[in-house]
């Protein structure tokens, strides 16, 4: 027939890359090359510790890290979503892992990618105990990557935050965002790059010193350790907290409401970033849409007893997330509602 044998790598699957893209991760990663992670949890910490987990991606964002070849800080955007989310159950994230898919493994790009997670669990103190590189061939074009994982983190049952903690006259902070974090960016590719027709290397808008990709590709705010020196700072004083993701604060912020509350917010007590009224003002998007989609400057919001409101601004200064009191909540809701 004159054919050979039938290998992986002429079906499109290069063994010898993934091997490489793992020795360039090893130092990266903990306990590489094992089939499972490990990680000892300290229960000199903890009575009766309730673990807590969460997954995420980084979604369309990683479409602009494509177009530029910009894959250094996706991975800490990544490590944002998971372990913020934790954290709003008053979890300390412990260790994650995370997931890369390609059409071809490129052991550069991927260990760059790893690289930033490396440094995304470093900023939120916690461990990259291991992941997954898989090559789908055919199943994906060879420039694609897709990023995924998850983190887990413990809380003293008894002691998590949430909905049952939250009271009327409870205020609300604002943690900063300076970007668009990891949401949104179907709508801001959309409006930046098709309607406004915006090269990814232009100015951001007409003056700005950064360009339309460096605006993308800012790397989320890791908001779970200061958040966490909040949490025992008050000693109780902190009641929930909203990670403002998809749905921004309209979507995310009822989620910690109990029923028969709401939230008042204040959009003046807050600079809200110019890359927002960029896209609302280029794609002619309604308020209450940009509402909905985007985060619009506030990436986390603690919701507490209004008597810890200035040692809880005091923590976060010093952890350098200069935050304000954007709101209250309130009787009757539900929902939010701005004045």
């Amino acid at each position: 027939m004159g054919q050979g044998g039938a290998t992986y790598a002429a079906a499109g699957v290069d063994i010898g890359a993934g091997d490489a893209a793992v020795e360039l991760m090893a130092g990266l990663v903990k306990g590489i090359g094992g089939f499972g992670g490990q990680f000892p949890l300290d229960m000199s910490r903890y009575t009766h510790p309730v673990l807590v987990a969460s997954t995420d991606g980084v979604g369309t964002k990683l479409m602009v890290a494509q177009a530029t070849g910009r894959y250094d800080t996706v991975g800490i955007d990544l490590v944002a979503m998971c372990v913020d989310d934790l954290v709003c159950v008053g979890a300390e994230p412990l260790f994650m892992l995370d997931y890369v898919a390609t059409g071809q493994v490129d052991p550069a790009r991927i260990a760059t990618v790893v690289a930033g997670v490396s440094e995304g669990c470093r900023l939120a103190g916690c461990a990259l105990i291991g992941g997954e590189t898989a090559e789908h061939p055919g199943a994906m074009a060879p420039d694609d990557l897709d990023l995924a994982g998850f983190a887990v983190g413990a809380v003293e049952q008894g002691a998590q935050l949430g909905p049952p903690r939250v009271g009327a006259g409870d205020i609300i902070v604002g943690l900063p965002s300076p970007g668009l974090r990891s949401n949104g960016y179907t709508l801001a590719r959309h409006v930046l790059l098709e309607r406004a027709g915006l090269d990814l290397g232009d100015p951001a808008w007409e003056g700005a010193g950064r360009s339309v990709a460096d605006e993308l590709l800012r790397p989320s705010v890791v908001y779970a350790p200061a958040v966490l020196a909040v949490l025992a700072a008050l000693d109780g004083g902190l009641h929930a907290c909203a990670h403002i993701t998809g749905g921004g604060l309209v979507g995310n912020l009822p989620r910690v409401l109990p029923n028969g509350l709401g939230a008042v917010l204040d959009r003046s007590s807050w600079v809200e970033p110019r890359v927002f009224a960029e896209i609302q003002r280029l794609g002619s998007v309604a308020e209450a849409e940009m509402d909905r989609v985007f985060n619009r400057g506030v990436g986390m919001a603690l919701v507490m007893d209004a008597a810890g409101a200035d040692g809880a601004l005091a923590v976060l200064a010093d952890a350098g997330l200069p935050s304000v009191i954007i709101g209250t909540v309130t009787r009757g809701g539900p929902g939010v509602r701005f004045i």
